[in-house]
């Protein structure tokens, strides 16, 4: 898990130590549900309002995941999709935004990565889009 740019030795040991077994979750983004990443909503009468996310899972999985995402964007300096996701995210919403966003898709790649056995490597991310 550590191949991921941003991700390091307690980010790895602290996902991996939480989910314990990555089959219990069907999909992958049930576990950004989880750990509760996912959008809250505010919805009376006429307001529909996309709140700040739902705060419901592990605390220090989120601390984790967003320290992660956060050395992602702004440390790290090799580029991935991810990255670029998260930067354009950046110049329009905000840098709270898109490192919630970007530890949203960690979350999801780092199960994904733990269900399939494999290794984070470049080429496979820029063929995926």
């Amino acid at each position: 898990m550590m191949t991921v740019p941003g991700v390091g030795p307690i980010a790895s040991l602290t996902f991996k130590s939480t989910v314990d077994d990555p089959s219990r979750f069907r999909r992958s983004r049930t576990v950004v549900a989880h750990f509760g990443l996912t959008l809250r909503r505010y919805q009376s009468g006429e307001h529909d309002n996309p709140g700040r996310i739902s705060k419901t899972g592990d605390r220090d999985v989120r601390a984790t995941l967003y320290a992660a995402a956060n050395a992602l964007l702004m440390r790290t300096m090799a580029g991935s999709q991810i990255k670029s996701g998260g930067m354009r995210l950046m110049r329009t919403k905000g840098r709270r935004r898109a490192v919630v966003d970007v530890a949203r898709k960690l979350a999801v790649l780092l199960h994904h990565m733990w269900m399939d056995g494999t290794e984070f490597r470049q080429e496979n991310m820029e063929g995926m889009a």
